[in-house]
């Protein structure tokens, strides 16, 4: 399998160039970057034959067979959308668009082209969720809570690094869309009642820095979500479950129970990196011709949920 990377300078770039070399079986060919020297950089730095900051001049490679996609939020739609078009199957971080209607047209091509295109929701991949997921199928667990914190200090535009970012990130269409999903995904039904709070629009960035946002599943579970760009303090997102069997606490890869008692995950998936697990499974999508977990037709649900939440700050 041989696959470009775009965006492959970046943060989130690095995390799956560092995955990828992880899997047997998988080359990385081509990466296409912003800036000429970071872009050449990472391409020396991994021994990678090819770099370009044009995605089209990797699209039309022969040696290329799918796409990781790390570039800005805004970009997201149209590249898988190119991607699928040039004939290549795409897997796009989270999220898919920053808007209702792309998502949509996105999936559509997808469709049209019957080429594997996924959006990199982790949070279905991550080990901690997945040990919840399972026991909630096998019926030992019922979600009456999800309480989540997303917090961070961003009222500049920088990266996961701490290096400055070229587009806007943005609380509800990519932070939030990992709770939505996620919350969903757990429910195994879309919200059937939901509402956001935002506060002050931030004159620079253009953009609420701070988001509460409710939903309700049509088995009667909540989810309660706080997010801030705002919080001066421990980066990152928390998760509380507080089911009908305990109370779990997930911090990313990492599950205690309500008491802060580790919850052995050794025996959840191959690995207990959540970027590693979603990349695994884009893979072995394409190999075995099925459609993966977290494809662009299962997460839209999410973004019209969304979509529905973005409508009630206006109301």
């Amino acid at each position: 399998m041989r696959v470009c990377v775009a965006g492959a300078a970046g943060a989130f770039g690095q995390k799956h160039l560092d995955a990828i070399a992880k899997i047997e079986g998988v080359e990385v060919t081509s990466i296409v970057g912003r800036e000429a020297d970071s872009t050449k950089a990472a391409a020396e730095a991994r021994g990678i034959g090819h770099w370009t900051l044009d995605l089209s001049e990797s699209l039309s490679r022969q040696d290329v067979d799918c796409v990781i996609l790390s570039t800005p939020t805004q970009m997201h739609a149209a590249q898988a959308i190119q991607s699928l078009e040039a004939g290549k199957h795409v897997l796009v971080e989270i999220p898919m668009a920053d808007n209702l209607a792309d998502s949509q047209r996105l999936v559509d091509v997808q469709k049209q082209t019957g080429l594997i295109a996924m959006a990199g929701h982790v949070r279905r991949f991550n080990p901690s969720h997945q040990w919840i997921h399972n026991r909630i199928k096998a019926g030992e667990l019922n979600l009456q809570q999800l309480d989540v914190q997303t917090y961070f200090f961003r009222r500049t535009n920088t990266n996961a690094l701490g290096k400055p970012r070229s587009w806007t990130d943005h609380l509800l269409w990519h932070h939030a869309c990992h709770t939505v999903d996620l919350f969903q995904y757990q429910t195994g039904a879309a919200a059937t009642q939901v509402y956001g709070l935002e506060g002050p629009i931030h004159p620079e960035l253009g953009i609420a820095l701070d988001m509460s946002i409710g939903m309700k599943s049509p088995g009667g579970a909540l989810c309660t979500l706080s997010l801030s760009f705002n919080n001066d303090g421990p980066l990152g997102t928390f998760f509380r479950y507080i089911c009908d069997n305990g109370t779990y606490i997930a911090r990313y890869d990492d599950l205690v129970d309500g008491y802060d008692n580790p919850i052995d995950l050794s025996g959840v998936a191959v690995s207990s990196n959540g970027i590693e697990l979603i990349d695994r499974e884009f893979f072995a999508a394409i190999r075995d011709g099925r459609e993966p977990n977290s494809s662009v037709a299962q997460c839209l649900p999410a973004m019209e949920t969304l979509d529905r939440i973005e409508k009630s700050f206006i109301a």
